[in-house]
């Protein structure tokens, strides 16, 4: 018995070899508060530049295309996009594409506009925790073969 007491003892104190760890700072915690929602506009060198309107909540992807439809406001951005357009996009998502159906024909857009349309979306697609590697297909009112695109941001 006394042989058996000595084995509970020295696994006892042998322990599993775990040893505590020091408090490990890994920054600030996610808050879920966005200050607002980046769109993508075009500045005068013909690049897109990211644009922060503070709505003081990132929002969903349809609400973040009618405010780039909406435009760029009072600023020295320019958009791509044509300005008459009807603001509602109809945003289907799965975990590999987004498909945004836009409200407007292929002449009313520019390839630098698509961008600007891509990459709010891929934008507001990941500051909302989706993947990086998503990609979006831009659907246009009338059938294109721009529409079978599959499309990324080209601003990293």
């Amino acid at each position: 018995m006394n042989r058996l007491w000595l084995a509970v003892a020295a696994l006892l104190l042998a322990g599993c070899g775990v040893h505590p760890s020091g408090v490990t700072d890994a920054g600030d915690a996610p808050t879920g508060v966005a200050p607002g929602v980046t769109l993508y506009f075009v500045n005068a060198r013909n690049e897109l530049e990211p644009d922060l309107r503070p709505t003081e909540r990132l929002g969903s992807i349809s609400e973040a295309m009618s405010l780039l439809l909406t435009g760029p406001g009072n600023s020295d951005l320019h958009t791509e996009i044509a300005s008459n357009a009807p603001r509602q996009v109809v945003v289907t998502t799965t975990p590999e594409v987004i498909q945004l159906t836009v409200p407007l024909a292929i002449r009313e857009v520019t390839p630098r506009g698509i961008d600007q349309i891509v990459c709010t979306a891929l934008g507001v697609h990941v500051q909302s925790g989706g993947s990086r590697d998503t990609k979006v297909q831009v659907h246009f009112t009338l059938t294109t073969p721009e529409s079978d695109k599959l499309r990324t941001c080209p601003v990293r």
